[in-house]
């Protein structure tokens, strides 16, 4: 069997692993959809008419709260997933599911690459399920054309991606499941003071750099651009080469924990 062929075999094992432990127990997952979903609710029936009033021209319009709300509801949606395969993780270094995987005669690189390929399809189902509570209760993307939700399904997927390998590091690198889920709270945090709620112009003036030069917010305006019609500017280039960097540091940091000596 070649190489490429003994990767592709292994990894799909490891794949079908991952994919049958989360269908086993959906618990996780399920609890982490919980806050997106309510915080989408939350800022929508509660907050909707203040929050539009103050970021719009003084009209109170909660559908037009609702269309600027759910490009970042979805990235966060994505950050709170990713925290499982950080879980997941840490569940399999503690228990000693790593160290006996690199004893045995699999490609080395099968088994993280079935938790990350795992993780980004969990994570576009949850932005499906998630997605799907925003359309019933009202959010629209009439001016979206084809080619902009073939690049909305790109970016959040890319996005995925990144995040995943960035969780698997800290799985890795954490002494257990619940410090692993602490140490991946940031990609669920991070959201939060993005530009996924208000605009970064209507934030205070020494907390705007932090919510403009982080990661969330360029991939959140680009996918709020492409979802309602908009234009992204340069925050196209800037959420994809943020992916690129997250994703290529997330891969060589989990590769080099994967790899060392276990102590």
């Amino acid at each position: 069997m070649s190489f490429f062929s003994l990767a592709v075999r292994d990894s799909s094992t490891m794949l079908r692993r991952n994919l049958l432990h989360a269908r086993r127990y959906p618990s996780l997952t399920l609890n982490l959809l919980l806050t997106p979903v309510m915080l989408l609710l939350l800022f929508v029936y509660v907050f909707g008419d203040v929050m539009s009033a103050g970021i719009g021209d003084g009209d109170a319009d909660r559908s037009e709260y609702l269309a600027y709300l759910v490009p970042g509801i979805l990235m966060l949606t994505i950050g709170g997933t990713t925290i499982g395969s950080a879980v997941s993780v840490a569940t399999d270094t503690t228990e000693g599911v790593i160290a006996r995987f690199r004893t045995m005669a699999i490609h080395r690189g099968a088994v993280l690459t079935g938790h990350v390929v795992g993780s980004v399809l969990q994570c576009v189902t949850s932005v499906v399920l998630v997605g799907a509570v925003a359309v019933a209760i009202g959010f629209r993307t009439v001016n979206a054309t084809v080619l902009e939700w073939v690049l909305a399904v790109g970016l959040l997927t890319l996005v995925s991606l990144a995040l995943t390998w960035i969780a698997v590091g800290m799985g890795l690198a954490g002494p257990n499941a619940e410090a692993a889920s602490n140490n991946a709270m940031p990609l669920m945090v991070l959201p939060l003071v993005s530009s996924a709620f208000v605009p970064v112009d209507a934030m205070p003036g020494w907390f705007r750099p932090f919510a403009e030069y982080q990661p969330f917010t360029p991939a959140v305006e680009t996918l709020r651009g492409l979802l309602l019609g908009s234009g992204i500017g340069h925050n196209g280039w800037l959420a994809v080469a943020w992916c690129v960097g997250l994703a290529v540091l997330g891969h060589a940091w989990s590769k080099s924990l994967f790899n060392r000596d276990p102590k």
